[in-house]
């Protein structure tokens, strides 16, 4: 495996110039902005279909159907009435859809930044939506000394793409890039979206989960009380519904990497950018790690792993990550990525 080193000032690996051919030329083309010209315009990107997140999402959407039919089967065997339940998580899905970019500026502390306070960096958002062929999102800076990045919002009309503080003084301008990039792909793909869906039956089980015991204070009826066994079957879909969205979760994860690669036409950037990111967050201290953990699925990079990592975890590991994006690196030496 091939790595790049992350204390070079431009990210690069020593041994990627020359064989990469025209595509890394295109760095000749910076001007004395370090936020300027980083995309060649002239090498027209046209977004290819990918089949394997497609595949994933109606695959994980159909099983989640599954499992959300054999639920209510259950529940209605057992004589507990759902509408009110479903009228709830409805009404939260509904909240998370249409309020999501609120919701998570605020829970990260996170600040909306005009164009005159951050120009640089609108100006490479703004490139990059162009090249991804989506309209600008919204820049957000969020004030923290653990560098990573987030998007968020139900569609590339709505969305916000933040970064942290730390991330600018810690990347070289073509390894930020290609982290914006790796953001903008996920608006690309719609994310959001097919998240909010894909977790609207945890969203049930979770409302089981957390007040059965409640409900069952007020139910009376003869042979037993049924909601203990409801709240045993909550646990059950529960768990299934959270292993289908985190594998959905690690995939898109994939994606939008594969996008990052795809709208910068340099791998080696990300990936110079990820092992920088993450040598940043082992050596932080463990409470600063502690301060943004609540926001650590949204991330490029997770600051905590969980504790079943490979089973219930939002991102595939580091190392996999590195050797997508090594084919990456290969394809686009054979043009393969842009056919």
């Amino acid at each position: 495996m091939v790595y790049v080193d992350p204390d070079r000032a431009d990210g690069v690996h020593a041994g990627s110039r020359g064989r990469m051919g025209g595509w890394m030329g295109r760095k000749g083309a910076c001007t004395n902005d370090p936020f300027m010209g980083l995309i060649n315009p002239s090498v027209p990107m046209k977004w290819p279909r990918d089949y394997g997140l497609t595949m994933r999402i109606w695959l994980t959407m159909g099983l989640l159907l599954l499992v959300y039919l054999a639920f209510l089967a259950v529940l209605r065997s057992l004589g507990i009435g759902l509408g009110w339940l479903i009228l709830v998580a409805v009404g939260l899905g509904f909240v998370q859809y249409f309020f999501s970019d609120r919701l998570v500026l605020i829970s990260t502390g996170a600040r909306v930044v005009e164009r005159d306070e951050y120009p640089g960096l609108h100006a490479m958002v703004e490139r990059l939506s162009t090249e991804a062929g989506i309209p600008m999102p919204r820049v957000a800076i969020m004030a923290s000394p653990i560098p990573n990045a987030f998007a968020t919002g139900r569609s590339p009309s709505h969305a916000v793409v933040a970064v942290t503080d730390s991330i600018q003084r810690l990347l070289a301008p073509r390894e930020l890039e290609a982290v914006l990039a790796h953001e903008i792909a996920h608006v690309r793909n719609r994310d959001i979206l097919t998240m909010t869906i894909a977790s609207f039956v945890a969203m049930i089980a979770s409302l089981i989960m957390n007040n059965a015991i409640f409900l069952s204070l007020g139910d009376r009826r003869d042979g037993g009380n049924p909601w203990m066994i409801a709240w045993i079957v909550a646990i059950v879909v529960w768990i299934v519904s959270s292993l289908l969205l985190s594998s959905l979760s690690r995939y898109r994860e994939y994606a939008a990497d594969r996008g990052s690669a795809l709208i910068t036409r340099d791998p080696d950037a990300l990936i110079s950018a990820l092992l920088k990111i993450n040598r940043r967050i082992v050596e932080a201290p463990r409470e600063r790690r502690r301060e943004v953990e609540g926001a650590s699925a949204f991330f490029i990079l997770p600051v905590t792993a969980s504790a079943l990592a490979e089973l219930f975890a939002t991102h595939p590991p580091l190392e996999k990550r590195i050797e997508a994006l090594e084919r990456c690196r290969m394809e686009i030496g054979q043009g393969a990525l842009f056919r």
